[in-house]
């Protein structure tokens, strides 16, 4: 037995029901073709041919737990960052668009034919470690959380895709040193944003989302530990909420970082904090000419 509805009349009875519940009108295909186990190719070949039964019961329910703001992700079961699968889970921070941003900038800083050292703070699903080790072959590259879950799970994405990083269970840089690297998207979201969160956060890691008064809790306290573990002219890259990474940069800069700076993402919002552990010695003069803070609007 077979449906009535064609392909393209259940996509588009999907569609209608999401834009006016406010998703984005894709998510109707993304929903289809995963109910349906079909890509976008062999979809739009089925566009006028009826569905079966079971693929529009499998598709309405997935729009069901959507609209009831279950994260799109996890319905599907990965998603992508930066042109990597990774599976998803929850319990685990979802990888968000905006930490590709802060990846892309960080691997300016990352030689393509030479040996670096690197560690991602606070790897959630593995996404920025595995992103950097993809992007850097020749680096080694590590991994910390506190979550065994998501470690679990970062391991599982590292072995799915084939790449070398060693992941630790522990907080902020697991006493490791002479990095040329230390890039974290930390918990940044204040406390008291959790009474208007969406609900499609409550499916993730809590202390993944929220850090203090300020949320700059866990990217305060990174600061002092970042600077032990990188050798002299390493650097550190942070994504931040905009209401706060200004802050964090002047804090940054009171404790002798160089070349601070703030960056924006694609939407033009100030997003990432970029500054550097100084090269020289104690005993040598400081620059005063590249001076300590720099705002950069680009």
């Amino acid at each position: 037995m077979t449906s009535s509805k064609s392909h393209l009349a259940l996509l588009q009875a999907l569609q209608q029901k999401l834009v006016a519940a406010g998703k984005p009108a894709v998510e109707s295909r993304w929903i289809l073709t995963h109910a349906a186990r079909l890509n976008d190719a062999q979809l739009a070949a089925r566009l006028t041919q009826p569905v079966p039964p079971d693929v529009e019961e499998a598709a309405w329910a997935m729009l069901d737990l959507r609209l009831s703001g279950h994260p799109l992700q996890l319905l599907l079961g990965e998603t992508e960052f930066y042109g990597l699968r990774l599976k998803v889970a929850r319990g685990v921070l979802i990888p968000r668009p905006e930490t590709e941003g802060l990846v892309e900038r960080a691997l300016a800083h990352l030689p393509l034919d030479a040996p670096a050292r690197v560690l991602d703070v606070g790897t959630g699903s593995g996404a920025i470690a595995l992103a950097i080790k993809a992007m850097r072959p020749q680096a080694t590259v590590w991994a910390t959380d506190i979550n065994p879950k998501a470690l679990e799970l970062a391991k599982e994405n590292a072995l799915r895709l084939g790449l070398e990083v060693t992941f630790l269970e522990a907080p902020f840089t697991a006493n490791l040193t002479g990095l040329d690297l230390v890039i974290s998207n930390p918990p940044y979201l204040p406390d008291s944003y959790r009474e208007e969160a969406p609900p499609e956060l409550a499916y993730e890691d809590a202390r993944a989302l929220y850090a203090g008064p300020e949320g700059l809790d866990v990217a305060r306290a990174l600061l002092p530990q970042a600077w032990d573990a990188l050798q002299p002219g390493g650097w550190l890259w942070l994504e931040l909420a905009p209401e706060n990474v200004y802050m964090l940069l002047e804090e940054a800069t009171a404790h002798g970082w160089r070349e601070a700076r703030v960056f924006r993402d694609l939407a033009q919002q100030p997003r990432y904090l970029a500054c550097q552990k100084p090269s020289h010695t104690p005993s040598e003069p400081q620059d005063e000419e590249t001076g300590l803070l720099v705002w950069d609007n680009e």
